[in-house]
């Protein structure tokens, strides 16, 4: 039978080829022994927009009822941060939430989520990796029979996040014309949410659509496009808010349709939660995250640590120190006040606050914060490539074969997860495999886009001449 493993941030495969409703249920027929073994008693499921995802939910929701765990399933597709928040909301012992997050439209996956509202940590789902059985597993209940027993209740997991977005934001403030929304929700499971939320927002890819259009909902610009020119050609218009498949990552635009990544993000989370709402904290980013993160904490006096990828290292620290803020380059921020999860959706009402707050545009804060870090720029490649040149390119990295990128020669190497060669104190260059796709991942920073340009061009010359 197919091996099934969780990545960075859950087991993902390709639907009806390793995700199939047997593996669905094996998968969760470990998770749910698991939770027998340490008393618990009730998990939350949801699904966000993706093909099959109610069916395999409601697949996950019988295997819980052969083991006597009571099911809260929501109603209708919802966000990883909705199932995350729900959780603790309904004082739940576990989630599930069955999304592939950004990978492609033939993707789907299996998210375990724990009862402090964030990714269950690497040592459980290890352990729930072991308990995996090598077989078929038949259901034996039906929906109709967990109803029945008490086993099972439906919840608008939605509507508990709407109301604590309410709760914790000014959205009359926000909404006063000070902020001019566009925003895409990629065909993900953010869309109802955010409708709600700002009404007058310029919406696009806001309808049900599981193919995605064949493409990949990653809230990266290259992803974007239509977005970067509803806004550039705008008069009124002055930011844009992406969200991926299960609205858990992020990406912005400024007022001239400029694409504002999370290393920017999370700077302007840092400066607002510290300067101007008075908060602090331990600040935890992830390897590929820019130092300036490091650089703008230690102005603030402000502990900072490094983790390897995956949002669920940080989410750990999250449930056992006193974190301000916490995230990772591919979209995924966290803040206190809030649950140790990525929430897309929050980070961008935090943003948009901070605008209104201040009557300052995206794009002036960000002139702020240069002036205390400096100004820089970032990019990513994903190289396409066969496995064997992958491993190739890796095994050169890891026998120090890489010396020079280009003409210009490597001061010092950091490989806490993959390989980031410094190139000066302001410029460098990361390689690291995808841990769900067969992709080499090749980042960059620069003082501006023609430096991270340069530097990308000459990185691929180097590792495959």
């Amino acid at each position: 039978m197919d091996t099934i493993k969780f990545g960075t941030d859950g087991w993902r495969a390709i639907i009806a080829k390793e995700y199939t409703v047997d593996n669905v249920i094996r998968v969760t027929d470990a998770t749910a022994r698991w939770m027998k073994a340490r008393q618990m008693t009730k998990v939350v499921i949801g699904y966000d927009c993706r093909f099959g995802g109610l069916m395999f939910s409601e697949i996950a929701a019988r295997v819980f009822g052969m083991h006597n765990i009571k099911v809260i399933l929501s109603e209708g597709f919802v966000s990883t941060p909705m199932v995350s928040l729900g959780i603790v909301k309904t004082h739940a012992d576990m989630g599930v939430v069955i999304t592939a997050s950004h990978n492609p439209p033939s993707y789907n996956g299996f998210k375990l989520k724990s009862a402090y509202g964030g990714p269950t940590i690497p040592s459980e789902i290890n352990e729930v990796e072991e308990l995996i059985e090598d077989r078929v597993i038949s259901l034996t209940t039906t929906l109709a029979d967990m109803k029945s027993n008490g086993l099972l209740e439906y919840q608008d997991l939605e509507q508990i996040y709407h109301d604590h977005v309410v709760e914790n934001f000014d959205l009359e403030l926000m909404n006063n014309g000070k902020v001019q929304l566009a925003y895409d929700a990629m065909y993900g499971a953010g869309m109802n949410s955010v409708k709600r939320i700002f009404p007058e927002a310029t919406l696009l890819h806001c309808d049900y659509n599981p193919s995605f259009m064949g493409q990949a909902p990653e809230p990266i610009h290259r992803n974007l496009k239509l977005l970067s020119k509803t806004i550039a050609e705008s008069d009124t218009l002055n930011l844009g808010l992406a969200n991926d498949g299960d609205a858990d990552r992020i990406g912005m635009y400024d007022e001239d349709g400029n694409f504002v990544d999370s290393h920017h993000l999370l700077l302007l989370l840092l400066f607002y939660l510290y300067e101007h709402k008075g908060m602090t904290g331990k600040v935890i980013i992830t390897f590929s995250v820019t130092d300036k993160m490091k650089k703008l904490a230690e102005q603030y006096g402000l502990e900072v640590e490094v983790t390897k990828i995956g949002f669920k290292y940080i989410a750990e620290i999250m449930t056992k120190e006193d974190v301000l803020v916490g995230g990772e380059e591919s979209g995924g921020l966290a803040v206190k006040g809030h649950i140790p999860e990525r929430d897309g959706v929050w980070m961008g009402l935090l943003i948009m606050e901070f605008m209104a707050k201040t009557g300052k545009s995206i794009k002036e804060l960000i002139h702020e914060l240069y002036e205390k870090v400096g100004p820089f720029a970032f990019d990513r490649d994903d190289l396409h490539i066969t496995d064997q040149l992958k491993h190739e390119i890796i095994d050169k990295c890891k026998q120090g074969k890489v010396t020079n990128i280009g003409d210009r020669q490597i001061i010092r190497t950091e490989t806490i997860d993959g390989f980031k060669f410094y190139l000066s104190e302001d410029e460098w260059v990361m390689i690291r495999p995808s841990g769900t796709e067969p992709v080499l991942r090749v980042y960059a920073q620069a003082p501006d886009m023609a430096g991270v340009r340069s530097i990308l061009d000459a990185t691929h010359k180097t590792l495959n001449p």
